[in-house]
């Protein structure tokens, strides 16, 4: 499965309960979307680490990587090769 489907589908299932209407760009921000919180940044993570077999650092939780599924799909392809 590509990696922005997989990472489109696990936030559409678990914090807007199946509906992709409010996710409707990938560049919009997760966090001031209202989409995920502080816990929510938390189970992301999570998932990533045991979806993608990634080892997510602290200084790895910033925005900039998180914030939005095309920075998520972008961080995880940095973390893969890396």
């Amino acid at each position: 499965m590509e990696i922005k489907t997989q990472v489109r589908q696990y936030i559409v299932e678990n914090f807007l309960f199946g509906d992709a209407t409010p996710l409707n760009d990938d560049d919009m921000s997760l966090l001031d979307g209202g989409i995920i919180d502080s816990v929510g940044v938390m189970e992301l993570v999570a998932f990533l680490e045991q979806d993608f077999e990634l080892s997510i650092a602290d200084e790895d939780l910033v925005p900039e990587n998180l914030d939005s599924v095309n920075n998520l799909c972008g961080f995880i392809s940095r973390k893969q090769t890396a």
